[in-house]
């Protein structure tokens, strides 16, 4: 019985998420359609899903940001934002660390989320990994991106890691663009929300949304034949971390 309870709750804390998700989207469609019409106008659709979006699903889960920073963002400078994924509200926690605007670049799956995926469509940067020239086509959007001064958000491990994986390998792309670029990596470890709110459906529970921005890497010395040594060291940084935080709660 207590079993039972417990799927049941955990079936409508599920439900609810996708409520908060779509109403919030109807509710200020008006808004975040105008401010996806240009490009220009990305700063403004970015506060009004970080504000108006992101916050309220956050809060309204119950779970609530925790927010520790080793450095920090800079003004009108552009970042590689990169962090451990296990969560769908890993998107909205990235939306509360940075308030720098930044542009997700994530796989074109997700534009075929109803509602979510009109708007990723439109402002961010969608990859087919499938397909070279998607790929290669990335690099030229971010460029644009950048230009506008605007910083880019990847998941490097490029998926959520099975069950009884920490911390996925990383994939390059992430840290060749940044050196390309010369911007740089700002690691981050995202905590809790595999607890919170992990892609096992019966799972979930609310809580503190603990995330840790650490220092920064420079890339403005660093070859494109550094980009193995890059990742490997920002990958390091978040398992270190995340090894950390799962001793501690073990002991």
């Amino acid at each position: 019985m207590i079993t039972f309870l417990k799927n049941i709750g955990y079936v409508v804390y599920r439900i609810w998420f996708y409520v908060l998700v779509t109403v919030l989207i109807i509710l200020f469609f008006p808004f975040f359609f105008i401010a996806a019409l240009s490009e220009k106008w990305y700063p403004q659709f970015f506060w009004l899903m970080r504000n108006l979006w992101a916050s309220p699903i956050l809060y309204g889960m119950g779970c609530i940001p925790k927010i520790i920073r080793e450095q920090k963002l800079e003004r009108g400078k552009s970042y590689m934002l990169v962090a451990n994924h296990t969560s769908m509200l890993d998107i909205m926690l990235m939306l509360k660390v940075s308030r720098n605007p930044f542009v997700f670049v994530g796989k074109k799956e997700l534009s075929k989320i109803p509602l979510f995926g009109f708007f990723f469509k439109r402002v961010c940067i969608m990859v087919d990994r499938e397909n070279t020239r998607s790929r290669v086509g990335v690099y030229r959007r971010a460029q644009r991106r950048l230009n506008q001064g605007l910083s880019i958000c990847i998941f490097p491990e490029g998926g959520v890691p099975k069950e009884d994986v920490l911390l996925d390998s990383f994939k390059d792309g992430a840290f060749k663009m940044a050196i390309a670029h010369d911007i740089p990596v700002v690691p981050m470890t995202f905590y809790d929300s595999k607890k919170r709110f992990s892609f096992t459906f019966l799972s979930g529970s609310p809580g503190k949304l603990r995330a840790k921005v650490h220092s920064f890497f420079e890339t403005g010395l660093l070859a494109e034949s550094d980009k193995v040594t890059l990742r490997e060291e920002v990958r390091d940084v978040i398992l270190s971390e995340l090894k950390n935080a799962s001793q501690t709660i073990s002991g």
